[in-house]
């Protein structure tokens, strides 16, 4: 019985990775660590909802080597981020392997500290596609005309020829 379990618990696409509290200073950022995605790319799902502390709390995805670069004060870069709000959730697709970290960035709240509640996940079944699946109306109907346009062009153009050719 217990083989069969560690079997189904190994096959396991979704895994959860932190469901914790953080305090952060007023004017400061922390950074969650463990999304050391080396081996295969995954789904990165993360929700967080201030408990108390101001309501401009921003959550943001970023590698490695960006959180070095927002360390020494130098330009870096977010794969994502959520607006400053009170609540909000990132689901971000890591096409990469490598190092990345989630920041909890309370620098809006200068006056206080902000109690952060952070669930982050990963599922590796997530289709690695985009997450479009079909045109907009607008689109579909410009599709529609250029392929009757130019359908009914060639249909113009052979029909001359044709009658050109019964006519000689």
């Amino acid at each position: 019985m217990i083989p069969v379990a560690l079997i189904l618990l190994a096959a396991s696409t979704h895994v959860e990775l932190v469901d914790d509290v953080y305090q952060i200073p007023p004017g400061q950022w922390r950074y969650v660590e463990q999304l050391g995605l080396r081996q295969k790319p995954a789904l990165v799902s993360a929700d967080f909802q201030v408990r108390s502390g101001p309501p401009e709390v921003r959550l943001a995805l970023m590698r490695r080597e960006d959180l070095e670069r927002l360390r020494d004060d130098r330009p870096h870069g977010v794969l994502e981020a959520t607006e400053p709000a009170a609540s909000g959730h990132i689901r971000h697709q890591v096409r990469a392997a490598g190092d990345y970290v989630l920041l909890i960035d309370n620098r809006q709240g200068r006056d206080q500290p902000a109690q952060v509640h952070l669930r982050v996940a990963l599922d590796f079944a997530a289709p690695l596609g985009p997450a479009v699946s079909s045109l907009s109306a607008a689109r579909q109907i410009t599709v529609i005309a250029i392929s009757f346009a130019v359908f009914f062009a060639i249909a113009g153009f052979s029909a001359r020829r044709l009658l050109r050719g019964i006519n000689r």
